[in-house]
């Protein structure tokens, strides 16, 4: 039985990273997780994975300082984190001292019981890479313009530096992977997420919602597909690298996906082009354009992404298809506690 560590793993990408782990029957699992931003339940997930999942509901901080005895790892995957252009707002002056300070966390843990870690970083690194275009082997950018956006890069790009001068330094085995614009179900719209936004305004009938031109340039990655590659790095990556994990056959700019949305799911729905800043106010910063390089991946850790960006769209509608015909049906007056 192979003991691993998954922080933030009831997020919308750790949710899917704990259905690609529990398919290893030789897998148990550990979560830690603050349930800020849970898409599952972690009860009822826990209950359905059976005895080879468990989890506290805790902080990254919490869990390694207040534990008595935290259980002994091999493998840690660190996904825990603020996220979202808009959900990032709310933490303004303090991301970049819990991203650092979870890293250092996990960082003194795996030197003292020699657990391999891999540290979902960011492709906000890259500051937009060569007009658009980020490959792993490209200076990182910091742009002028200081916004919470950037203090939410510039921490996980310390947390990269730390994580690759200890690599080099003191023999920690760790892999740090840069996740693409992620898609999927169970994302919602909350933290600023593009896709359910406009699937959502299309099955209600409601304008889809452009900000500014249109003309951001993205490459949807559906989050399977982002698993899969996670767990190769953390088998197959070489220690104190880098990988880009993005799908660029599924390149659109942000008014083609609109156009895509309203196609595949029928609507009748007009777009309409909207300053973000008004919406959410001046301390939102829309991102740079950016699609990735992922030859490294492919070739290093034998990455293979399936799912292409019309299929991503079709399960997004059906699956909000489900959560609004849902939320129609009336109340049978009972209640229940969790």
């Amino acid at each position: 039985m192979k003991n691993i560590l998954v922080t933030g793993g009831f997020g919308f990408l750790g949710s899917h990273l704990l259905e690609v782990l529990l398919s290893s029957p030789e897998n148990h699992i550990h979560v830690v997780d603050n349930l800020s931003t849970n898409v599952v339940d972690p009860a009822e997930f826990s209950r359905s994975s059976g005895e080879r999942l468990t989890y506290d509901a805790v902080s990254v901080e919490e869990f390694f300082t207040k534990t008595a005895r935290p259980k002994q790892f091999s493998e840690i995957y660190h996904l825990a984190s603020v996220v979202g252009p808009v959900g990032v707002l709310r933490h303004a002056g303090n991301i970049v001292r819990s991203v650092v300070r979870d890293t250092y966390l996990l960082i003194d843990y795996c030197l003292a019981t020699k657990a391999k870690l891999l540290d979902v970083s960011t492709s906000e690194v890259y500051g937009g890479g060569k007009e658009g275009f980020c490959s792993e082997d490209f200076d990182k950018i910091v742009p002028a313009n200081t916004t919470i956006r950037l203090e939410y890069a510039v921490g996980k790009l310390a947390a990269e530096t730390a994580l690759i001068n200890t690599q080099r330094t003191r023999d920690l085995w760790t892999v740090i992977i840069r996740p693409f614009n992620i898609s999927g179900k169970r994302q919602r719209p909350g933290g600023g997420f593009v896709l359910p936004r406009f699937v959502s305004q299309a099955l209600k009938g409601e304008p889809l919602t452009v900000y500014g031109d249109g003309s951001q340039i993205r490459a949807f990655t559906h989050a399977h597909d982002i698993s899969t590659g996670i767990e190769a790095a953390m088998a197959l990556g070489r220690p104190g690298e880098a990988y880009n994990l993005g799908n660029p056959n599924n390149r659109v700019t942000i008014l083609e996906l609109a156009q895509k949305v309203i196609k595949i799911s029928g609507s009748s729905s007009q777009i309409q082009f909207v300053d973000p800043v008004k919406l959410h106010g001046q301390l939102f910063a829309e991102a740079a354009n950016k699609f990735p390089n992922s030859t490294k991946a492919q070739k290093e850790l034998n990455w293979r992404f399936d799912i292409g960006i019309d299929e991503i769209v079709e399960e997004a509608v059906e699956e909000w298809k489900g959560i609004l015909g849902s939320a129609k049906k009336p109340s049978s007056g009972k209640t229940h506690s969790r």
